[in-house]
């Protein structure tokens, strides 16, 4: 029977941070919360479960931040999470039983993402398969600035496992706004040190073909009245990335676009 580390990163989780705590301790056999100094009450909040390890570490990335708590684990199969994630009962099962038949390397899970109370099935929203359940000793996290992602050696055996992690992604439309225009920021920086470039054609036609994709092709329109709302910040965020990277450019006195 092998056994599991969870990890959760924090930052001003205090809303959200004993749910998620709550539906991942009956799985795993460590647990530790690798927090990037929070002004609220996350710590206090966390310090109430015993069992649990508490670090404090200044934020350097998503992906450093996350690849030092794997260091400090026990053991090397890990389970990570975010503050705004928690396991569903279907899938507490599954890892539960596959602590006892664990025949893969890494599992995929479904990711369920409720937006403003809405569980959102469509537009490309589901099911959002995520690896969060592997054994490091085959992959770590990258060091993409955005949408970071686990690198495995070349002969790791992933699974899938199809019940859901439930992700409370926005409440609001105006959080969401919000952290579209950071990670709009960070995209366009990223995209500007790959040296990437685009024109103002192509930005028209990727961010309209992105609402067309997202609202059609992938029917985000059978989930009503967010399904739209989604599609159309999903576009206005492909077409801000790409005016951000071209005013970088700018900025930079860089010819060529």
């Amino acid at each position: 029977m092998i056994k599991i580390t969870g990890i959760i990163i924090t930052y001003n989780e205090e809303k959200r941070i004993k749910r998620c705590i709550e539906s991942i301790i009956p799985v795993v056999d460590e647990l530790i919360v690798v927090d990037s100094f929070s002004t609220d009450a996350t710590e206090e909040i966390c310090k109430k479960f015993e069992a649990l390890k508490f670090y404090k570490r200044k934020f350097d990335g998503f992906s450093d931040q996350k690849n030092w708590a794997i260091h400090q684990a026990q053991n090397p199969v890990i389970l990570s999470l975010d503050a705004d994630e928690i396991l569903s009962i279907e899938l507490q099962k599954d890892i539960i039983s596959l602590k006892q038949n664990w025949n893969c390397d890494a599992y995929y899970c479904n990711r369920l993402n409720n937006y403003c109370g809405k569980w959102i099935r469509h537009g490309g929203w589901y099911p959002d398969k995520k690896i969060r359940l592997w054994d490091s000793r085959h992959g770590l996290w990258n060091k993409s600035v955005v949408h970071e992602s686990i690198e495995f050696d070349k002969n790791t055996k992933i699974g899938h496992i199809k019940e859901n992690i439930l992700h409370y992604s926005y409440e609001t439309i105006y959080e969401h706004i919000q952290q579209l225009n950071k990670y709009t920021d960070l995209s366009a920086s990223d995209l500007q040190s790959r040296n990437k470039k685009v024109s103002l054609v192509k930005i028209l036609f990727h961010s309209g073909w992105k609402f067309i994709q997202d609202y059609f092709v992938k029917l985000g329109l059978l989930d009503g009245y967010y399904g739209f709302v989604i599609a159309v910040i999903s576009s206005f965020s492909t077409f801000l990335k790409y005016i951000k990277l071209r005013e970088l450019y700018r900025k930079s006195n860089c010819s060529g676009i």
